[in-house]
């Protein structure tokens, strides 16, 4: 298994390679729901998962992330409760872009800068 800084420098060289090729969606392992976009960055071999909301090749939101040691996320307390998070955010943007109070234009969320969203 890895070191933690080594898997911290793994992490980090993917979103490297990613700010310049692409959040494509074959980087990332589906999570939650088919109609989400909570997708994971795993770390193979550590068992690191770190959580995202991948709302295009151009944009993606970081969320939290750990070890996860069981199964499915849904057997880990943490790991749930950040998908989750993930999955309410989710749906709170789709809301806002679909009543056209927040887009998407190229690299970034428009019309979020004043947002609270309560998840």
């Amino acid at each position: 298994m890895p070191s933690e800084r080594m898997t911290l420098r793994i992490i980090l060289n993917q979103i490297d390679t990613m700010l310049l090729k692409g959040f494509e969606e074959r980087r990332f392992h589906p999570e939650g729901k088919m109609s989400d976009g909570v997708a994971a960055l795993p770390v193979y071999k550590s068992g690191l998962r770190l959580y995202c909301l991948r709302m295009s090749d151009s944009v993606l939101i970081v969320g939290n992330g750990g070890v996860k040691d069981t199964k499915t996320y849904e057997e880990d307390e943490d790991l749930n409760g950040y998908v989750i998070s993930l999955q309410k955010l989710d749906a709170l943007l789709k809301a806002d872009i679909k009543n056209g109070l927040v887009r998407i234009e190229k690299t970034e969320i428009v019309g979020i800068d004043d947002k609270e969203y309560d998840l």
